[in-house]
């Protein structure tokens, strides 16, 4: 078994030398994504809940290029420029998984500072 980089035009090209992810077996890892517009290269929006909503849509989009989808994610680590947007990025990550109880283990810190000084960065590991 060997792992695969994962590659699509819906996602944000990578800006270092990563993959937007890689699969190993069924198993799929989603690098760290930004909100940035994936024709543009740009950021997305300038308050967390817009960036929030564009790094949510990149997730998904490198998870459908694996063949998997946001609902077989088991897992997400969520970087916050500011613990003091919690509520705001709490109420979109909501939204986008679906109410009930099936909603992936999640670890969220804050980070004095992310790239690009982007408000908000997520990991995702999913299966297919």
């Amino acid at each position: 078994m060997s792992k695969q980089p994962i590659r699509t035009d819906r996602g944000p090209r990578p800006i270092g030398p990563y993959n937007q992810g890689v699969t190993l077996g069924n198993l799929v890892f989603v690098s760290g994504m930004g909100p940035l517009d994936p024709q543009t290269g740009q950021i997305v929006g300038t308050d967390v809940k817009a960036q929030v909503r564009q790094v949510l849509a990149n997730v998904a989009a490198i998870l459908e290029a694996a063949g998997s989808s946001k609902e077989k994610v088991l897992k997400t680590t969520c970087f916050l420029k500011n613990m003091n947007d919690f509520p705001v990025f709490n109420q979109e990550y909501s939204n986008f998984f679906g109410s009930g109880s099936d909603f992936p283990a999640r670890t969220t810190i804050e980070a004095a500072r992310l790239p690009g000084d982007i408000l908000i960065e997520i990991e995702a590991i999913a299966y297919k």
